[in-house]
């Protein structure tokens, strides 16, 4: 394996900010205060985190306010060696918060104060072409798809990481009630569909994607655009991936869910860090699509990656290190390749 000097860059653009995590059940009857506990987190974020764990080359590019929260997820990247050359500050909004309700299985429901919010002000301007170089993947999720002036953002950031010969990798991270009521996440994330190579989404994503047609369909029209690998997931439910040649299913490790807040963020940063130390451009992505046994022990390791961070609270303090997965894999008796 290569060492991190050389391995190529992964960005990883789009929203950090703060979850606020509840203390009480979500919709429980219990009567004592609520109180909740500030976790650094973001899509984004958490997926840089995940590679910089796990020891990749790692770097967050966003926007953050000039704010005690944005200095804390500033240093909260920096603490867990994310490279934070291309995180930028605003004075013009605040950084974003999420409160995080969790029910009895672990699963979430979050309230968002965000429009306004830092990370929204990130501009085309904002990127340096020359962060480019030397980019092996260029990351992003739904997230930063929800307003006019950040969705020509991201359309540009994912232009240039193009240009550079970067494999583009989307999340699709649905969040409807972070869309403004007129919007429409539909149209707007099928157009980003044409311009990537990796998609990571989740069955009920998938479903909201077909719309009127069936799943099948579906399935065969993001093959003909762009996209080489699809990677379907549900919970603790076998994982589907599909290429233009081959498909397969994937059981994920079997764990107790406290908190499923990162387990996607997990998954699909152990799927980056894999990529990022065993594929150098484009041809040999596509020598790896090629090569069903050796997808599969990739696809794996991102599962035992998601498995970890759903046994835990929080984000960050969830995504596993190398140790820790090789710790966790073998109490449950699970073989990563």
């Amino acid at each position: 394996m290569k060492p991190v000097s050389q391995a190529g860059k992964v960005i990883c653009f789009g929203e950090a900010l703060i979850d606020m995590l509840s203390n009480k059940v979500a919709n429980s009857i219990e009567t004592e205060n609520e109180t909740f506990t500030k976790f650094a987190g973001g899509a984004p974020a958490n997926v840089s985190v995940a590679l910089a764990k796990l020891g990749g080359n790692s770097y967050f590019c966003g926007m953050l306010g000039k704010d005690p929260f944005g200095t804390f997820l500033f240093d909260s990247l920096k603490t867990q060696h994310v490279k934070t050359d291309y995180v930028l500050f605003t004075e013009k909004a605040k950084t974003a918060i999420a409160f995080v309700s969790l029910d009895e299985q672990g699963e979430r429901t979050f309230s968002f104060y965000r429009p306004p919010s830092a990370d929204l002000c990130f501009a085309c301007r904002d990127f340096d072409k020359q962060w480019f170089t030397e980019t092996r993947i260029f990351h992003f999720c739904s997230n930063s798809l929800t307003e006019s002036d950040i969705l020509d953002t991201t359309k540009y950031g994912v232009s240039l990481a193009r240009q550079h010969g970067a494999l583009i990798s989307f999340d699709v991270n649905l969040r409807e009630n972070l869309w403004p009521v007129n919007a429409d996440p539909f149209g707007v994330i099928w157009s980003m569909i044409r311009d990537i190579d990796v998609l990571k989404i989740s069955l009920e994503e998938l479903t909201f994607l077909c719309g009127k047609n069936q799943q099948k369909q579906t399935i065969e029209k993001l093959l003909q655009r762009r996209c080489k690998l699809i990677v379907i997931t549900d919970g603790g439910n076998n994982l589907q991936w599909i290429s233009q040649t081959s498909h397969g299913e994937i059981a994920p490790p079997v764990v107790e869910t406290i908190d499923a807040t990162a387990a996607g963020d997990a998954f699909i940063g152990g799927l980056l860090f894999k990529l990022q130390y065993h594929i150098d451009n484009v041809a040999s992505f596509e020598d790896l699509l090629n090569n069903p046994i050796e997808l599969n022990s990739v696809l794996r390791f991102a599962s035992a990656c998601g498995a970890h961070a759903a046994s835990k609270y929080g984000a960050f303090p969830s995504l596993p290190s190398i140790s820790t997965l090789e710790l966790l894999t073998k109490e449950i008796n699970y073989e990563l390749s």
